[in-house]
């Protein structure tokens, strides 16, 4: 590997052995791009570390006394043997930047996107062990100039103290296939794991009945096969392969969600997921056939079962869920399920309908067609656009990264096929600040303005501040659902209307004091094109009560074009603490004010006014779940401008285009003689469409009478008629 060994200008004879050890630190850093590990630059002139301190607003400085997430740089070996580095907190290249006036001429600041020549530096090894950097912008050497406070400058021709540094691997950094210090609430498991079978069932049995506990967990699976191995899921858990192919994880025995309520009834098993592995359900419920009984909030991703599939629990009740790249070898049986979406996932067969199935970018879906009994089924044959969430796994060299997959068009079947790799970008795990529940907003809103990525691991986090996400192309993820709470009626979470952001994987949940909102994707009027690299929200959920008492006016608010939301539940609490008219009062679930918003897989439920308000043009719906609330204590109390309560799904007047496909609005009234109108309400125009409407009334009380403003026939009680409507207008 070519470097340049210069002769030292101030040390006329060097020895034989600092040049072997500057070859050898050479040929171990300068790597190529996608290659290059993290490294510290230690400053002889005072002894600390060199940190870029912002995302290209401030100069490098020699000033931080240990080594943390600023103080790590990525050696790039360039072809002509000079070296470049890669400031790890904004992925930009450091420059010699001989352009600025005086007296910041030729400081050194981490703020380019490429390599020229001011962002190259010649190595000379020194006698003492230590290097020089000269930089290929004017032939002078760094120095770490303490009369300026240790900033960093290219204007020295010769070398002393103060224009030599150390440069070596960063400390503390774990050896290939070590796990980062992901916490205690986060399990990384192997085939050889000593006891696991015990490790899998003492998180069960702490989570299955833990239905509004605080406990979080995320169970990681390292590649492998794991033989025998029984997997059940409860509450607030998500089993993760750290495979970069599903494959590389197998789990030859079970993956189980067991219905949480007694009668085998798994309406209330929320809140669990799994993601990134296959399972050959050789010890399931028998016929090679593995059980999950789950309603909303089950994120199942990138997962083969090799073998069946059934989505409730014996003959007991299910309601909802959520398929995305999945790939089944056997039969999907629905069983009981109220209504499914499926996107992008493939199988050798599907049986089972109630109301409302939705089938998106599907290469195989079932024969049949919406309104038909027994085959009430929205297919739609490609999903037009989509990015798929990024995931954790374990590299080819070992170490843990995140990939975040590519924009894609038009699309149907499985991202992964044939053992492909799916198309993105990798992100080391040094890019991420790993959050832990007793990080404060004020640190993590100092990592994402450093241009860090955030992977939050699971618990809750009770945050003193809005979290602040501003630069583009920013990754937030979450394992283990960690759950965000906001006590001082400040909003969770608001972005800058900026390109490529993806937020996958956060539970909000509305503190004591009203916020407004609990995250709001980009600010009001918002109004850039994000077409070409969209927004993208992945498994976010919503909760208003339930756990405690809590209040918001809006759950989520869209103000930014172009983004796409790939399953979301929003939930204002029907049980649980704090549960009430008064108690948990939320006027609606979903604004969305952007223009060309796409939206596969959304529930949401019970709030006191408009469940989903659409101010936007050009916006599009996969798949609609809506209970509208029980608890209206009288009509006079929930009576609208348009008649007796409020639409469950309303599409403002003035919007001229819009569609949605796959749209089930009920009622379950606590109390007598509750009526709504209209389940839907659009305005009508020919680009205003929507397709496959079903509308239902559980239980004793009152119910809808129109299924899309005044058309559809009135539901009959304990869904004793449930009108369809295949298209409007």
């Amino acid at each position: 590997m070519a470097w340049n060994a210069e002769p030292n200008d101030r040390t006329p004879s060097r020895s034989s052995r600092a040049l072997i050890v500057a070859a050898a630190w050479i040929a171990a850093m300068a790597l190529p791009l996608d290659d290059a590990e993290a490294a510290t630059l230690r400053a002889v002139a005072n002894n600390n570390f060199v940190s870029a301190t912002a995302t290209g607003t401030s100069f490098l400085t020699a000033t931080a006394a240990v080594a943390d997430t600023w103080e790590q740089f990525q050696i790039i070996n360039n072809a002509n043997g000079t070296i470049s580095l890669r400031a790890s907190i904004s992925g930009n290249y450091v420059a010699a930047d001989t352009g600025l006036a005086a007296p910041h001429t030729n400081k050194l600041i981490a703020n380019r996107g490429s390599i020229g020549g001011w962002e190259q530096f010649t190595v000379v090894p020194q006698a003492n062990g230590t290097v020089a950097l000269r930089s290929m912008a004017n032939g002078l050497y760094v120095s770490a100039d303490l009369n300026l406070g240790g900033v960093l400058v290219a204007n020295r021709s010769t070398v002393a103290a103060w224009e030599q540094f150390v440069i070596s691997d960063l400390p503390n950094t774990p050896p290939p296939g070590t796990p980062p210090d992901f916490g205690s609430n986060v399990r990384v498991l192997s085939p050889t794991t000593p006891n696991l079978q015990g490790v899998i069932d003492e998180i069960y049995n702490a989570q299955q009945p833990n239905h509004f506990g605080s406990r979080r967990d995320a169970i990681l699976l390292t590649p492998g096969t794991y033989n025998n191995l029984r997997i059940p899921v409860g509450f607030y858990t998500q089993v993760l392969g750290l495979g970069s192919h599903p494959d590389q994880v197998h789990v030859n025995g079970d993956l189980r969600s067991n219905a949480f309520l007694g009668g085998d009834n798994a309406t209330q098993n929320f809140w669990r997921g799994a993601e990134n592995f296959s399972v050959t359900p050789s010890q399931g419920i028998g016929n090679n056939t593995m059980q999950w009984a789950v309603s909303q909030a089950i994120p199942f991703r990138r997962m083969h079962v090799r073998g069946n599939i059934k989505l409730n629990q014996n003959s007991g009740w299910s309601s909802g869920g959520w398929f995305s790249d999945v790939l089944v070898d056997g039969q999907v049986n629905s069983g009981s399920q109220q209504q499914w979406i499926s996107r992008n996932s493939q199988w050798g067969s599907w049986v089972g309908s109630n109301w409302n199935m939705v089938f998106v970018g599907v290469p195989n879906a079932p024969a049949g067609e919406f309104p038909t009994a027994g085959q009430r089924y929205t297919k739609i044959a490609q999903t037009p656009v989509i990015r798929e969430k990024p995931y954790l796994f374990i590299d080819a060299d070992g170490s843990y990264a995140v990939r975040v997959p590519a924009l894609r068009n038009n699309t149907s079947g499985i991202s992964w096929a044939n053992g492909g790799i799916t198309a993105g970008r990798t992100l080391p795990i040094s890019q991420f600040h790993i959050a832990k529940p007793s990080d404060s907003a004020a640190t993590l809103n100092a990592q994402l303005a450093a241009g860090k990525h955030l992977l939050f691991t699971p618990g809750i986090y009770v945050l003193t501040q809005t979290l602040r996400i501003n630069n583009p192309n920013t990754v937030v993820l979450g394992i283990g659902f960690p759950t965000l709470r906001s006590d001082n009626g400040q909003p969770l979470v608001q972005t800058a209307d900026v390109d490529g952001l993806t937020l996958s994987g956060l539970f909000l949940d509305a503190g004591t004091v009203e916020s407004g909102v609990l995250m709001e994707i980009g600010p009001n009027g918002a109004n850039a094109n994000h077409a070409a690299n969209p927004i993208a929200l992945h498994d976010l959920f919503f909760r208003v009560g339930g756990a405690a008492a809590g209040k918001v006016r809006i759950a989520l608010s869209i103000n930014s074009n172009h983004t796409l939301v790939d399953h979301t539940w929003i939930w204002r609490a029907d049980h649980g603490a704090g549960v009430g008219w008064a108690s948990n009062p939320s006027e609606n679930g979903l604004w969305v004010n952007g223009n060309d918003v796409t939206i596969y897989g959304l529930f949401v439920e019970h709030f006191q006014k408009h469940q989903v308000v659409w101010n936007g043009n050009g916006g599009r719906v996969y798949f609609y779940q809506s209970e509208i609330p029980y608890d209206p204590p009288s009509q006079g109390a929930w009576n609208s401008s348009t008649g007796r309560g409020y639409a469950a799904y309303k599409v403002s007047d003035w919007v001229t285009s819009h569609e949605a496909w796959g749209l089930g609005v009920y009622s379950v009234f606590t109390n007598g003689n509750i009526w709504l109108d209209r389940a839907i309400e659009a305005p009508v125009n020919g680009n205003v469409r929507f397709h496959n409407m079903i509308s239902v009334c559980l239980g004793n009380n009152g119910g809808i009478v129109h299924v899309i403003n005044n058309t559809g026939a009135q539901t009959g009680c304990n869904a004793s008629y449930t009108p369809t409507v295949t298209n409007f207008p």
